[in-house]
Parts: C-alpha cells; sequence; structure tokens
C-alpha cells in the first residue's frame, strides 16, 4: 500500500526547499512544475495545441514564448482558461500514469508537488494526507518582493493569485512552519520523517 502525500505552500514559502530535503531522504516526489512544463515541450501535443489555438507568435524554435504567453494569459483570464483547457488534462494524465507506476512498484510513500495543489482542485482526490509549507503574509510578501526583484504591490497581486495560506493550512494534515531560521524548519521535516520511518533519516 502507497501513502500518498501532496505538498504545497503558496509562492516564496519555502516549499521548493521542503521538497529537496525530501528528495535527499530518498522519497520519491511527482513534480507538477516539472510535468507542467514537459507537456508543452516542442513536439509534443500540448505545444502543438497551444500553436493552434493562440498562433504561432507564442511559439519560437526553443518551444513556448513564455513571457508573450504569460502577458496575455496573466491580463485576461478568459486566455488563461483557455490555456488551462489544454494543459490541465496532460498535466493531470501524467501525475496519474507516475502514481500509477510507483503503486505498482509498492513504494511505501510518493508525494505530489504542487504550487496550485488546492486550486486546480482534482488533486485532492488523488492524495492521502497534505503537507502545507507555510509563512505569515508579511514574510512571504517580503521574501518574494527579494527574491523577484518585486514591489509591495506586485508580490502582493502574485499571492493573491493563490489561496491564503490560512484556508490552505485548515486543510493540511502537517504544516511545516517555515517562518523562523532554515534549521528550525529541517527540524521539523527530519521530524516527520522519523515519525512516519519514512525516507533514509532513519537509517
Amino acid at each position: 500500500m502507497t501513502e500518498i502525500w501532496g505538498l504545497t505552500g503558496g509562492i516564496a514559502t519555502g516549499k521548493s526547499t521542503v521538497s529537496a530535503w525530501l528528495r535527499a531522504a530518498e522519497l520519491p516526489v511527482i513534480d507538477a512544475d516539472i510535468i507542467a512544463r514537459q507537456v508543452v515541450a516542442p513536439g509534443s501535443t500540448g505545444f502543438t495545441q497551444i500553436g493552434t489555438t493562440f498562433g504561432a507568435d507564442y511559439l519560437t524554435t526553443d518551444g513556448l514564448d513564455r513571457k508573450k504567453l504569460g502577458q496575455l494569459v496573466f491580463t485576461h483570464p478568459e486566455e488563461l482558461a483557455r490555456l488551462e483547457t489544454i494543459t490541465t488534462p496532460l498535466i493531470k494524465a501524467e501525475i496519474q500514469r507516475q502514481l500509477a507506476d510507483y503503486q505498482a512498484r509498492q513504494v511505501p510513500v510518493v508525494l505530489i508537488d504542487a504550487p496550485t495543489f488546492f486550486e486546480v482542485g482534482y488533486l485532492i482526490h488523488l492524495v492521502d494526507h497534505v503537507m502545507v509549507v507555510a509563512t505569515d503574509a508579511t514574510t512571504q510578501r517580503q521574501r518574494l518582493m527579494a527574491r523577484d526583484g518585486l514591489s509591495a504591490a506586485d508580490a502582493q497581486a502574485r499571492m493573491d493569485r493563490q489561496w491564503p495560506i490560512d484556508r490552505k493550512i485548515a486543510q493540511a494534515t502537517v504544516v511545516i512552519d517555515n517562518g523562523g531560521t532554515i534549521a528550525q524548519t529541517r527540524q521539523q521535516v527530519v521530524k516527520w520523517l522519523d515519525t512516519n520511518k519514512f525516507g533514509k533519516s532513519n537509517h
């Protein structure tokens, strides 16, 4: 029996750091962001569908013109909906394929790492438990401004595209509080690994 966990957080809350630690502990992680890039890679079905739907102007020899497409979909919600109609079924199918493969091999635990885990809707039905990496909104905004060179207003606008962190915490099985030092955050992850006897932290 494979235990399936969702791993999520808010933008700039430190989810990627926690995900890297879990990989280092040799836990299998299905990364929704990587899959999202793979399903629109040059030559893929997604790439072709985007070209057909939005026009060849949004394609380059190296792949999607992400900057141009991003500007379009972030300012026009209806265009974002059209894009998601193409990408969401492809991402979902690949996540399910990878999950089935791990289950067939009877691995003890697998994580689905997705920044918009709750927002997309379907992922909650694939998992047994959810881990949320959280900070308070002020810390989150400051980290995002520093990381991406954004103004406070731009950082808040990006945060507003996701569920508020409190709403995610309310649906979490486990919350990793990343509001303190990196050592304190890591300690919580190690405790989770040890308590559940997951990964090589126990050896």
